[in-house]
């Protein structure tokens, strides 16, 4: 008789994830901007004995152009470990890889030979469209119960955007996630309270408001995302929402707080119009309600206006634009990235009402165009952009593009593509001189998100302290 056993990489607490072996492969987005070649899926090797160590070792083309690759994620991980998860034997094997543009999703099987994932389903747009009403799918989070998926569109391209759920084991859409959405119509990234019964939502904006770039107008009129939506996960309806005010533009990616009895999280917020500052909250409870508070404040750096690119050049200064955020499974450290200014800066976070400064390196940036030591010559475009933590706390991988619209305005003379490694410890961040894939190692294509082998800081979630 087969003995059915959780998969090894799944951890019923975040305690046990952060002593999990280290990761040998990462696994990173890469789209091409012009659409005219296929996205991909790069693998790299993590393993510092290896002789390949910070190599490209495997690349999976996808078979349609046009997708833009972004965010994606696994089909199944911790939480699968959870009292009143339906399906405990399913196994970390899957990538799930939304389309940005294209409104398709692929599913990627990387269980027989993790270095050359197999593209196994696509899920046409219109499958998404017809059974759970969304286009531009966006995040991918594994479920006790299915596999979420955010989408900043509705089926007829703009709003209201949502979440829709995938099937554990057919992958196909199940439908919409929302029973009741109250006034949520903007959509981006969402994360969840499990033992509480809480998800929580952010806002960025519909298809029309980023697709070809940040629009003046809307972001001075204050029209992009501002609130974050609190929801009662099991009956699936809208509670709360808590307006951070108008002039903090685009509160982005959610972080809370890995240990499952802590009803508290992180979100970054990509700019103030009135200052340009960058911005980091905490959201929390207040009594019975959900209450959202500032603890980090990222000012901007003046500049040379002849050294901006035009969207710039009137306010004659560098935005940090915080537009990652990621959390160390540990709950201790908190990874800040400033794709604007070419900064990542981490905070001790260990009261996360009083975040303190404990660490920062500069890598590319606006006007710094910081080089990497391994190529002291080269001047680098973008900054440190996604952001993901190994389980154990110790690494933590930087990829350089933010969105392929949203890179040519900040970045017009080109954003290249790099990855780089840094070493995180008590005594501050350093960079790894061994490894930085950039420039052709990426076959010319942009690098987003990345993935490591075995699941990471953001990819999992916990129902035991």
């Amino acid at each position: 008789m087969a003995l059915w056993r959780p998969d090894p990489s799944f951890y019923a607490s975040p305690r046990d994830a952060a002593g999990a072996p280290p990761e040998t492969l990462a696994y990173v987005a890469a789209f091409d901007r012009s659409a005219t070649r296929p996205d991909a899926i790069a693998v790299l090797d993590t393993d510092p004995e290896s002789g390949s160590f910070g190599q490209v070792v495997g690349w999976t083309d996808l078979p349609y152009t046009g997708d833009e690759l972004h965010h994606f994620g696994w089909n199944a991980c911790s939480s699968a470990l959870c009292p009143t998860a339906p399906h405990p034997h399913v196994e970390r094997r899957y990538l799930i890889v939304p389309g940005l543009r294209s409104s398709r999703v692929y599913v990627l099987d990387t269980k027989d030979d993790p270095r050359a994932p197999a593209v196994t389903k696509v899920l046409q747009p219109e499958e998404l469209a017809t059974r759970a009403g969304y286009s531009r799918p966006h995040t991918v989070h594994c479920g006790p119960d299915g596999i979420y998926l955010s989408a900043l569109g509705g089926a007829a391209g703009d709003g209201p955007g949502g979440i829709a759920v995938l099937d554990h084991t057919t992958f196909d859409v199940r439908g919409a996630w929302e029973a009741d959405r109250g006034p949520q119509y903007l959509a981006y990234d969402f994360w969840w309270h499990l033992t509480q019964d809480v998800l929580v939502t952010s806002e960025w904006g519909t298809p029309s408001m980023i697709e070809d770039g940040i629009v003046p107008e809307l972001l001075l009129g204050r029209q992009y995302g501002h609130a974050l939506h609190f929801w009662d996960l099991r009956r699936r309806r809208h509670v709360q929402r808590v307006d951070l005010g108008d002039q903090y533009q685009m509160p982005l990616e959610l972080r809370p707080a890995h240990d499952p009895t802590r009803q508290y999280g992180f979100v970054g917020v990509v700019v103030s119009v009135a200052d340009l500052s960058a911005s980091v909250w905490v959201w929390h409870r207040s009594g019975d309600e959900w209450a959202v508070t500032k603890v980090i404040d990222i000012p901007a750096e003046p500049a040379d206006p002849a050294l901006l690119p035009p969207a710039l050049q009137p306010f004659g200064a560098v935005p940090p634009l915080v537009t990652d955020i990621d959390l160390s499974v540990d709950d201790r450290w908190l990874y800040v990235s400033c794709w604007g200014t070419g900064e990542l800066k981490r905070y001790d976070v260990s009261d996360p009402f009083h975040p303190v400064e404990a660490g920062s390196v500069h890598l590319g940036g606006i006007v710094r165009r910081t080089p990497h030591p391994s190529f002291p010559d080269e001047r680098l475009a973008g900054g440190p952009q996604m952001v993901e933590v190994s389980r154990d706390g110790r690494r933590v991988y930087v990829t350089n593009s933010l969105y392929g619209a949203w890179d040519d305005q900040f970045y017009p003379d080109g954003v290249g593509a790099w990855q780089a490694l840094l070493h995180s410890s008590g005594d501050g961040l350093t960079l790894d001189d061994r490894y930085f894939p950039h420039g052709d190692d990426f076959r010319g294509l942009r690098v987003h998100q990345t993935r490591l082998q075995g699941g990471d800081a953001s990819s999992d979630s916990y129902c035991f302290p």
